[in-house]
């Protein structure tokens, strides 16, 4: 164990400076969030005002809001159908990427990354200039398209770090013991891949489900998603209500984003043949 009273005066106040400093950041960035989780238990009937006491009386209100339960049923609808198919296209991609060369693969590579790296309001826009093109109407079908749309570089990402760690010998072992390349791909490469593709499909759905923008540009009639309920009741004033489901929708999206990361980080690479 080394000692700090030996370290040079200069090391050690730069430990304690970049301590300080990732402490100050991680205040900065979840601050609000303690106090809105905090003030959704308030007993006041203002978001923001003194505390009066602790209630569950704005999640009972929450959970009996029919429009709230219509626009909880569209998130978890749309991010079902885009996380399944953003999943298996995401893979796919994933494999072909990393196991076979073809023309056009580094042009193809830089392409799969846009969708992360450009902003959400560029994608939005041209999401719906391309449904306005091929004169599509919008609704729940068109939202799908646009989350799998960004959610299949996501998967992607995950899976391709999860192969990169991929030992192939294992594929040669099972092929030496007769098995043929689809025996292979079911009992040895898909159960050792399976910890990326759930932690890649566990994030496209907490992706597609904390979607605003995208979301709000390629929405139509009858597919408000629980993010844009919440930005139609904000525009009428923050309430205790809000708060309640800012915190459901914080929870949940904290609970999947943890799931995600420790199935990553899961599976001890043992393979049954059987």
């Amino acid at each position: 164990m080394t000692d700090n009273r030996r370290m040079p005066l200069s090391i050690r106040i730069g430990r304690r400076v970049l301590t300080i400093h990732g402490v100050i950041s991680y205040l900065f960035l979840y601050a609000p969030m303690i106090v809105l989780l905090v003030f959704s238990f308030n007993a006041s009937r203002f978001a923001s005002g003194a505390w009066k006491g602790f209630t569950l009386d704005w999640y009972v209100q929450l959970f009996r809001d029919e429009a709230i339960g219509a626009a909880l049923r569209n998130s978890l609808y749309i991010g079902f159908i885009s996380t399944l198919l953003s999943t298996i296209f995401g893979t796919m991609v994933s494999l072909a990427m990393e196991r076979y060369k073809f023309w056009g693969k580094l042009s193809f590579d830089a392409l799969l990354y846009l969708p992360i790296i450009i902003p959400d309001i560029a994608m939005a826009v041209m999401l719906l200039i391309f449904f306005v093109q091929v004169k599509m109407p919008l609704g729940r079908h068109t939202i799908i398209i646009s989350h799998i749309a960004f959610n299949i570089s996501f998967v992607a990402v995950v899976v391709r770090a999860r192969l990169a760690q991929f030992d192939e010998t294992l594929e040669e072992a099972a092929q030496d013991l007769y098995a043929n390349h689809w025996q292979t791909f079911y009992r040895v490469t898909l159960p050792l891949l399976m910890p990326g593709i759930l932690a890649g499909a566990l994030l496209a759905f907490t992706l597609s489900l904390d979607d605003f923008v995208i979301t709000f540009f390629t929405a139509g009639p009858g597919a408000t998603t629980l993010p844009l309920r919440i930005y139609s009741l904000v525009k009428l004033g923050v309430t205790p209500e809000i708060n309640a489901l800012s915190a459901v929708m914080l929870m949940a999206s904290f609970v999947l984003v943890l799931i995600s990361f420790s199935l990553q980080k899961g599976g001890d690479g043992r393979v049954e043949l059987v």
